[in-house]
């Protein structure tokens, strides 16, 4: 990677980001606590900070800007709860002047000094790391109603009538294929830059497998919630039934002394006004796009739709290979359509469509099987558990993947709101089963002999 191209990804993020906290009022910076988000301004210095950590202090040997403030924008320093006190941080200006302290100094560090892999990678790290706090600014607005990010556009595009086709799901045959990146934590990889839970790649054999071309769409999980879904339980597992106990609301009925249980029947922003299924969508209620895909469900969402369908979900290695197609002494591409960065005719990121075009848009960006919007509008859910590859070895950053190991659920593919720089198709995110919060939705296998 050349110079340029990393300080014109440094000035992006530097962009974005202050684009999505400067928009927001006062009023709205002081965000009510939820635990799914974080403060914006927090999440402004924790991101300045990673910066000193492991470019200027590592590499460097360079003091912080502010000592007495590191151990609060560190996450494994102050609890959650407490990055809302506002009487610990500091308020918009002296944030800034402390964001922009640390990109002007990144700047000039890229741009005076030679680089070599290993400064490279943690350089490029650092910026990654930031681009996934833009993504959870973007859910956070979505989380507490606020206006949608700057560029986004909500508007309807129309109804795609030439999808019949991809009503076919597309049968991906027999045969050994690979998974993942190479190299591991002692490799400062450049080309294939990756995080450690996507290495090292590895050869797996997998029986044929049909999977749907598109995600599921609004209207068609609008078929499930009106068949009362939510309301059998044998289409729920055990996890999936104490997910729905945890998300019973108590409500008082009129004339009863005792109260009865209410159990969640829809996503997530999703309710039922004059008739008529609406979404919210940042802001505003919408009439529902039946055309776009579900999103903001759970894997308990995911699961129960696909027992009531009679289908069920990939695993990651068979989501993977359905959307890359990778074999042994073939060339590797990192994206379905091949190597080519991902941009808007390919797929919906960076905070732009916000998931609202209809499933069959972006036939760009097909994979070699034809499957449809595998990068970008929402992370898949995929069957399998968030554990790491025979051979994994702890990276620079020892927390990227570890602590999810175990009790997390993988999700593939980059959503809406995820930036276009970070994702890839080995890319492997981990998300409790529960979260309905972030941009998550599903596709769908036939069941086996199916």
């Amino acid at each position: 990677m050349q110079k340029a191209e990393l300080l014109a990804e440094l000035a992006l993020t530097r962009q974005r980001t202050r684009e999505l906290i400067t928009s927001l009022d006062n009023q709205q910076l002081d965000v009510p606590y939820h635990p799914g988000v974080n403060p914006p301004l927090w999440e402004m210095g924790h991101a300045a900070f990673f910066y000193e950590v492991f470019v200027f202090n590592l590499l460097d040997g360079d003091v912080s800007f502010d000592p007495a403030m590191d151990e609060l924008w560190d996450s494994f320093h102050i609890d959650h709860k407490d990055r809302w006190r506002r009487d610990l941080f500091p308020g918009l200006e002296s944030t800034l002047a402390y964001f922009d302290h640390v990109y002007d100094k990144m700047a000039e560090r890229i741009e005076r000094r030679p680089l070599s892999d290993r400064e490279l990678y943690l350089c490029r790290y650092a910026i990654f790391h930031q681009n996934m706090h833009i993504e959870s600014l973007v859910w956070c607005r979505q989380t507490v109603g606020y206006a949608p990010p700057p560029g986004a556009n909500l508007s309807r595009p129309a109804a795609n009538s030439s999808n019949e086709p991809l009503k076919q799901d597309a049968v991906v045959p027999a045969g050994r294929w690979l998974i993942g990146m190479p190299g591991d934590s002692s490799q400062y990889a450049t080309a294939d830059f990756a995080f450690d839970s996507e290495k090292p790649r590895h050869g797996v054999s997998l029986d044929e497998f049909a999977i749907a071309r598109c995600l599921v769409s609004n209207q068609e999980f609008m078929a499930f919630v009106e068949d009362g879904g939510y309301r059998k339980p044998e289409l729920w597992s055990f996890g999936g039934q104490k997910w729905l106990r945890a998300e019973t609301d108590i409500a008082l009925v009129h004339g009863e002394a005792e109260p009865i249980l209410v159990v969640p029947r829809h996503p997530l922003y999703w309710r039922r006004q004059d008739g008529q299924w609406q979404e919210r969508l940042f802001d505003q209620w919408q009439l529902l796009n039946p055309d776009a895909p579900v999103t903001h469900v759970s894997y308990w969402e995911a699961e129960a739709y696909c027992r009531w369908a009679g289908r069920r979900l990939p695993t990651e290695q068979e989501w993977e290979v359905a959307a890359l197609g990778n074999r042994p002494g073939e060339p590797f591409q990192r994206y379905p359509w091949g190597n080519e960065q991902p941009g808007p005719v390919h797929a919906d990121m960076n905070a732009s469509g916000m998931a609202q075009n209809p499933v069959a848009d972006y036939p760009a960006g097909d994979s070699p099987f034809g499957c449809r919007q595998m990068i970008g509008t929402v992370w898949e859910w995929t069957s399998s558990q968030f554990f790491p590859y025979d051979g994994f070895r702890i990276d620079m950053y020892p927390f990227m993947s570890t602590l999810q190991f175990g009790d997390h659920k993988v999700s593939r593919g980059g959503s809406c709101a995820t930036s276009s720089s970070l994702i890839r198709g080995t890319y492997r995110q981990a998300y409790l089963p529960q979260r309905n919060d972030v941009y998550t939705g599903f596709r769908t296998c036939a069941l086996p002999g199916g």
